[in-house]
């Protein structure tokens, strides 16, 4: 799909244009427009300025982000950078402008207190700066404030306030370009949660396929707020991170629908990259109890869904989702490959209740975090 696609440009790559160019100005008095700039893997898009400010001491510039064809919350942000003369010998110091975060937890590739800024979009910010002042013959010691137009507001809808990134966006991008529908913003959102849980010290993090579930777990098990990973469909994602960066307990906990596709082995849960497999319900079903009539009557009917399957069973007291979790489970165990991480999964409805569960609460594992 996203070889059709049409690719983007991270927020990083967008404040290295918009620095590039206003140190330039800075340094000349004019603006390059379109500006261009080399990504890490040798791309080199031009931008078009949407903002040009100039003054003796200072020098602005501006650009919008384009995803490409990827839903990205940032798409048509306004990206934009303030360079400033710097203290000799002090190099490129970053500051957090109007609507980029500032860090507050640990955990995160940055310090407490520094602008959410990441590694990678600082290198190509200094290294824009040095190449500008290598051209013009200047020490490139520069303060550069990166904004973002509204990211207070548009940093609600990521999972910046979880992690501790208030009062606006993170500019990230670790190739600079944006791939559609790669889901790359998500999934280094799960590994930045999982950070910082490690940080604070949590012993049990949740990942949850949505907000019922979340819900669920909190409550359950007496959870922070910051040790809910928003997992998505990204269970794979979460079970090969933890596998490397262990935390002693970690709660799976979903809908039918999808534990039903981590049970048959399936670690992307989303409905265009994997489907329910009514047979291996049937299966689980069978060995769950569940006559040959009914295993037969869940195989066959096209209409059947994984939540239709769990309420024929339950009519019959046929435990489905008890055996969707543990057979989930012994997938999530097998990818965790033998890291110290205990496994425990929630199977739910769409109201919340809790209709599948392991281990069973009298089989142990149940004590709160």
């Amino acid at each position: 799909m996203a070889d059709t696609l049409r690719h983007g440009w991270t927020t990083g790559a967008c404040a290295t244009a918009a620095t590039k160019a206003a140190y330039t100005a800075l340094v000349t008095g004019e603006f390059p427009d379109p500006v261009s700039i080399t990504l890490p893997r040798g791309h080199q898009p031009s931008f078009t300025l949407t903002t040009e400010e100039r003054a003796e001491d200072w020098a602005r510039a501006a650009v919008v982000k384009d995803a490409g064809d990827d839903p990205d919350v940032t798409h048509a942000a306004v990206i934009c950078a303030t360079v400033r003369p710097g203290t000799p010998g002090a190099g490129v110091v970053f500051r957090a402008g109007p609507g980029v975060g500032t860090v507050t937890k640990q955990g995160l590739p940055l310090a407490v207190g520094e602008p959410a800024i990441n590694p990678v979009p600082r290198r190509l910010m200094s290294e824009a700066v040095a190449e500008v002042a290598t051209a013009h013959g200047q020490p490139g010691d520069v303060v550069v404030e990166v904004g973002v137009v509204d990211g207070e507001e548009l940093a609600r809808h990521t999972w910046n306030p979880r992690l501790g990134i208030l009062g606006g966006l993170s500019i990230l991008g670790t190739t600079g370009v944006v791939v559609p529908y790669s889901c790359s913003a998500w999934i280094d959102s799960i590994r930045r949660g999982v950070d910082v849980a490690r940080a604070a010290g949590y012993r049990h993090v949740a990942g949850c396929t949505g907000s019922t579930s979340e819900q669920v777990a909190a409550e359950l098990y007496g959870l922070p707020e910051d040790a809910l990973l928003d997992m998505g469909d990204f269970a794979g994602a979460v079970l090969k991170y933890v596998r490397r960066h262990p935390v002693p307990r970690l709660t799976i906990a979903g809908g039918i629908g999808k534990l039903a596709k981590l049970a048959a082995g399936h670690l992307d849960l989303h409905s265009g990259r994997s489907q329910v497999d009514l047979s291996h319900l049937a299966q689980l079903a069978t060995q769950a109890g569940a006559p040959p009539e009914l295993a037969h009557r869940l195989r066959e009917d096209d209409t059947n869904t994984a939540l239709g399957a769990l309420r024929l069973c339950e009519q019959a007291g046929v435990p489905l989702g008890d055996v969707v979790a543990d057979t989930a489970r012994g997938v999530a165990v097998d990818v965790l490959r033998g890291a110290a991480v205990e496994v425990d999964i929630l199977v739910i409805d769409r109201a919340g209740t809790i209709v599948g569960r392991a281990p069973r609460p009298n089989t142990g594992g149940d004590e709160h975090a």
